[in-house]
């Protein structure tokens, strides 16, 4: 693990929905280069850290990027900071083409578009296209893309292969450990296989606060340690199916 400032550093959060807690107290560091996958069974408070982080619901405790407090300013100021995010369910400008949805997302005066075009060809093709003609795996390949446009210095990646065929969850896989090279990810995922492939460090949530913490391969390597964390009672190469947020 790099002995540089972690990236980002969580200190107890807290995050609430409409008054009901759903983020109890979780604290960890994110290191500055590589990606960090968060693990937890159903309903334990993943998204909802990440979208604490980024003020996108109520929160409390201290968030710092690359040692700067970031927990009271407003999203919009967070990803000018340099924080991009991928959400769970994609969220595609459905009437807009590929090409504005990605036009929307760049923030800068010379956005990555030959790096983006080089990741994911299929989306060059389909530049015209309505985004909300899409299949569900081109659709993710568009909210990955429009991440990647700029030139983030972290980015929070929220569960990107739920649902896809295993070849378009390949295709996804591929381009995120291609962006890790010039970007630390924080990463919520339910494929471990994708996990072992990606990810360094692991960060595990039960209950709304971290349980375990540790390399990703230490964790996936010890069947009982998945399933007493994690609920899967299978050996520890196989995925973690139906798993949600």
């Amino acid at each position: 693990m790099s002995t540089a400032e972690p990236i980002l550093t969580v200190e107890g959060l807290r995050c609430s929905i409409a008054g009901q807690q759903v983020v109890e107290d979780v604290s960890f560091v994110v290191p500055a280069t590589g990606i960090t996958a968060i693990l937890g069974r159903n309903g334990v408070g993943k998204t909802s850290t990440l979208r604490g982080i980024l003020g996108l619901i109520h929160r409390r405790g201290e968030v710092r990027l690359a040692g700067e407090r970031i927990d009271a300013m407003p999203t919009h100021r967070i990803v000018r900071r340099g924080v991009g995010y991928v959400p769970e369910d994609r969220e595609v400008f459905a009437r807009l083409t590929v090409a504005e949805n990605l036009a929307l997302a760049e923030r800068q005066r010379e956005p990555r578009r030959e790096f983006v075009a080089q990741l994911f060809p299929d989306l060059v093709a389909r530049r015209d296209q309505p985004a909300g003609t899409l299949s569900g795996g081109q659709q993710q390949m568009v909210s990955v893309a429009r991440a990647l446009l700029n030139d983030n210095r972290l980015l929070l990646v929220d569960e990107p292969t739920k649902g896809l065929a295993p070849r378009i969850v390949a295709e996804v896989a591929d381009a995120l450990l291609e962006a890790s090279k010039t970007v630390p990810i924080l990463l919520v995922e339910q494929n471990l296989e994708v996990v072992r492939r990606l990810a360094g460090g692991a960060i595990v949530i039960g209950g709304g606060r971290v349980v375990h913490t540790g390399r990703a391969l230490d964790i996936l390597d010890d069947a009982d340690l998945i399933r007493r964390l994690l609920g899967v009672a299978a050996e520890p190469s196989v995925h973690a199916s139906g798993e949600r947020a």
